[in-house]
């Protein structure tokens, strides 16, 4: 029973558990990086593109932005076959916020 000044006892929400299957643990490090590097180029490329459109930079800068992005993906799409990562898993579920990607 619950007195008037004290307050219900709430248990903890049970924590997540990791199952690392050590026979993919690599492949599953390389997908989370490669996720990361995929989510950091996007931005940049939504920052280049905002930057572009408020004319913000010069005929020369806009090259050089374009050229670095194109090699950025293109050296993620390199290493997911590489490494065996089809580009469209390289994600995380994020729960109740969705997907990150």
């Amino acid at each position: 029973m619950i007195g008037l000044h004290e307050t219900p006892v709430r248990e903890a929400p049970p924590l997540a558990r990791i199952a690392l299957d050590p026979a993919t643990v690599e492949q599953d490090l390389a997908r989370l990086v490669l996720t990361l590097v995929e989510l950091v180029r996007r931005l940049m490329e939504g920052q280049a593109l905002r930057r572009l459109e408020a004319g913000t930079v010069t005929a020369e800068e806009a090259e050089r932005l374009g050229l670095g992005l194109m090699q950025l993906r293109g050296a993620v799409e390199t290493l997911c076959a590489r490494l065996d990562i089809r580009p469209e898993e390289l994600n995380l579920d994020l729960g109740p916020l969705g997907r990150l990607l």
